[in-house]
Order: structure tokens, then C-alpha cells, then sequence
């Protein structure tokens, strides 16, 4: 569910969990802190792409999977999930990722949690958590690292989905390509960082971290209570009934 391929100074990781729509479940998140960590320590690998396999980028958490758990539980792997996406801005390497298809929920705080984002002008941006009856819960620390303040609000209660090109315009992503060109963009920009010397990127990205990061463990715990106590409100308790959740 996570391919990894290697092309020179650059690691590729592809979320390839199509009849999931590339969904974040407990063996992916796992399979991705793993790798990040692995690269990072590779002397050999200079930069990493993080990218989905088509229909989407990723459709955010495994609902399927989610449904099996109690809110307990549900809270532990939101967690867990948070704190992966917090390290990629502790990793030495800068990570690019390549947007395309959908980028919903957890996927679009993961896309926003990484160094350099690229994204095609038809993609679906979307935070739909709000809507259902929760905060998003974590991940909006990477939303204001990114954005001002009012409009990651506006991201994060999920309003209206935006296309890529919205994306681009608010700051969510830094690169903007005509349709299926997310990924050779993203790979050119990845290379051009590999030829980089590695101390000068590495300490550039180290400076910038408290921009994009700043009491992000804070940020997320507070979220994730903050989605626990919302999950006792009629809709939210709809909403889990409906995948089985036992609440």
C-alpha cells in the first residue's frame, strides 16, 4: 500500500490504496513513518516525494477501518496519524508533494503538512470533518503555517470544496500544473533540492520549522479533544453510527 521507488538522489512514495481511495489506515501510516524515517537517515536520498496513486491523492482516514474501533481508539489513531505528519517537518530531507485526483480530509492535512506542495488545477481540495459533526482532529497548525489565519478557518470548516487552482491562490500549495502534471512538476523541484548541498537545504528547511509547525503537539491534542467532545452531538453520533462506530 505504500511503493516505494528510488531514481537517483530521490525516493518516490506512493500511496497505492485504490479500493480505499488511498485512505489513511493504522498499516499505511505505519508503512509512511517508516519510510520517512528510513530516507532520512540514507545518506544516498537528498530529497522525497510523497504522491497517490490515481483516483486521488488521498481521501483522508479509513472510515472501513474506523468503523471497527471505539472512539478511544478512534482518538489513539488520529493521533498517531497527527504525529507522523508533525515529523515531516523534523525530517533533515525536504519532502514534495504531488497533489492530484482529490486531496480530502486527513490527505489534505498531510499535503499541507509537507515542505513543498504541487497540485493540479482540477484537483478537489476538501475538509469535510465539520460537515459530519467534528473538528478536523489534527493538522490545522499546518493549514495556518500555510495560509492567514481567517482563511484557514474557512479551509478547516470545510465551506466549499476548491480546485487546485484555489489551492495555489490561498497558499496551500506552491506549485500549479494543467491536469495529470503534479507528479513530473513535483519530481523536477525534488531534483532540483537533491543537487542542492544537503547542510544548506537541511538548515534552511530547520529554520523555517517553527513557521509551519509551531506547538503543532499542542495544537493537535487540543483538536483531538476538542473532536472527542464533538463526537457526543447528534449529528456527529449519526455520522459514526452510520460506519459502525462504536461510540
Amino acid at each position: 500500500m505504500l511503493v516505494i521507488k528510488r531514481e537517483e538522489k530521490v525516493v518516490v512514495l506512493t500511496i497505492d490504496r485504490p479500493q480505499r481511495r488511498n485512505a489513511l489506515g493504522t498499516e499505511l501510516v505505519q508503512s509512511l513513518r517508516t519510510a520517512l524515517n528510513e530516507f532520512d537517515a540514507d545518506p544516498d536520498v537528498h530529497a522525497i516525494v510523497l504522491t497517490g496513486s490515481a483516483p486521488g491523492f488521498c481521501a483522508g482516514s479509513d472510515l472501513k477501518e474506523l468503523g471497527k474501533m471505539n472512539l478511544t481508539q478512534m482518538r489513539e489513531h488520529e493521533a498517531v496519524t497527527a504525529a507522523v505528519a508533525r515529523a515531516i517537518a523534523m525530517l533533515s530531507k525536504p519532502v514534495v508533494c504531488a497533489v492530484s485526483g482529490f486531496c480530502l480530509g486527513g490527505g489534505f492535512a498531510l499535503a499541507a503538512a509537507c515542505d513543498v506542495v504541487v497540485t493540479d488545477k482540477a484537483c478537489r481540495w476538501h475538509m469535510p470533518e465539520v460537515q459530519i459533526g467534528w473538528i478536523p482532529p489534527w493538522g490545522l497548525q499546518f493549514l495556518l503555517g500555510r495560509c492567514a489565519p481567517a482563511m484557514a478557518r474557512r479551509l478547516a470548516w470545510g465551506i466549499e470544496e476548491i480546485d487546485g487552482a484555489e489551492a495555489h491562490r490561498v497558499g496551500l500549495a506552491d506549485y500549479l500544473t494543467n491536469d495529470d502534471d503534479a507528479l513530473p512538476l513535483a519530481m523536477a523541484v525534488a531534483y532540483t533540492l537533491a543537487e542542492m548541498p544537503a547542510p544548506a537545504v537541511a538548515a534552511t528547511k530547520r529554520y523555517f520549522r517553527d513557521s509551519f509547525a509551531v506547538q503543532g503537539e499542542i495544537r493537535d491534542a487540543e483538536a483531538n479533544l476538542l473532536f472527542a467532545e464533538n463526537c457526543g452531538h447528534p449529528v456527529a453520533k449519526a455520522t459514526l453510527a452510520k460506519f459502525g462506530v462504536k461510540a
